[in-house]
């Protein structure tokens, strides 16, 4: 009997010790749930140390709240900072300070040792004995065959037909499962001075072979972003049967010269500037952006574009001297893979 009356002595003492939660007044949760955030301050001190973030917040509505209102902040600072700049750019006049450019992996490129020089004795000699001498000398004018790979569907077939439409004096053959070795002998038989082969992966176009004609080079490229003249929005009309012209942007070291070169011997020497068509090949870190423009001169100072597709991006796998061979041929460049993971700002085009 003892025991039992200790124990419920114990039990009455515990009860008694129990406190109430205290409740909070009308407006206080609120300021609690701010002041999480960091932002109340009491007297002109914040209620947290500077160290806080919003990341701390375990709410994720509130926390989402707090980052959008600290974004429109800081943008509201850099909107009032650039008007001041402005303002004081105006006021000082000629005199004031160059404005400033931003930081770009572009901008800040690792200078590479095969750049080339255009007035280089060097590379004058190589451009006046390489494989597309013949062609830069107008003794040779461009002629293409391009094809698929085997059982094309109808999108990578819409490709090279729309390509056919770009690249003057090219003709789209179906590849009927011939070996590239077999179709190579037959090419040059019959004047063609580059085969242009399109493979594709799960009906979409993911490769190209571009092979100059007799000797070489070949090129290997991946092939993505493709949009077509239909899936393009405000797109102009037809391209016209004008030869275009061409702009080649970025190619500056030695392998990068001779991909342009290789790019520029698609098409012939003269443009047609009737037609106002421009085809680029636009280097930017090692992705080549293929775009076809129209153009017209509105005034003086204004020119409006008007982009007439297809629209792809390429990336160089590969470049092997002489005519395509996959078992015996010889190799100038291959990309490796995680070659450039140690320095973002090298590239090799």
């Amino acid at each position: 009997m003892d025991v039992v009356e200790e124990h419920n002595i114990d039990d009455t003492a515990t009860k008694k010790t129990k406190k109430k939660k205290p409740t909070l007044k009308k407006g206080e949760d609120t300021m609690i749930m701010e002041a999480e955030a960091g932002h109340v301050e009491t007297e002109g001190e914040p209620a947290f140390p500077p160290g806080f973030s919003v990341s701390q917040i375990k709410n994720k509505q509130r926390r989402h709240l707090m980052f959008m209102r600290e974004k429109a902040e800081k943008r509201k600072q850099k909107m009032a900072i650039k008007k001041k700049k402005k303002k004081e750019r105006e006021a000082l006049g000629d005199k004031a300070p160059p404005k400033e450019i931003p930081k770009t992996i572009e901008n800040q490129r690792v200078y590479d040792e095969t750049t080339v020089d255009p007035e280089d004795e060097e590379v004058a000699f190589d451009e006046a004995t390489d494989e597309f001498s013949a062609y830069f000398n107008r003794l040779t004018n461009p002629k293409v065959l391009i094809t698929t790979s085997d059982r094309p569907r109808g999108r990578t077939v819409k490709f090279c037909r729309q390509l056919a439409t770009v690249i003057p004096d090219a003709h789209v053959y179906y590849r009927r499962g011939l070996a590239l070795k077999k179709i190579i002998p037959q090419c040059v038989a019959r004047g063609f001075t580059y085969l242009m082969v399109i493979n594709e992966n799960r009906k979409i176009a993911n490769g190209m072979v571009l092979c100059h004609l007799p000797d070489g080079p070949t090129a290997h490229f991946k092939v993505s972003s493709v949009r077509l003249r239909k899936e393009m929005k405000r797109k102009g009309e037809e391209p016209t049967e004008h030869t275009p012209e061409v702009i080649l942007n970025n190619f500056t070291t030695r392998l990068g010269h001779s991909i342009g070169r290789l790019f520029a011997a698609l098409f012939p020497h003269d443009p047609q500037f009737v037609g106002r068509q421009v085809a680029t090949f636009h280097n930017q870190r090692d992705f080549i952006f293929f775009r076809f423009h129209r153009y017209i001169f509105r005034n003086e100072k204004r020119v409006g574009i008007k982009e007439l597709g297809p629209r792809f991006t390429l990336k160089l796998r590969s470049l092997q001297k002489g005519t395509f061979d996959s078992k015996f041929g010889e190799y100038e460049w291959v990309l490796k893979r995680h070659e450039n993971d140690a320095c973002r700002r090298r590239f090799n085009l």
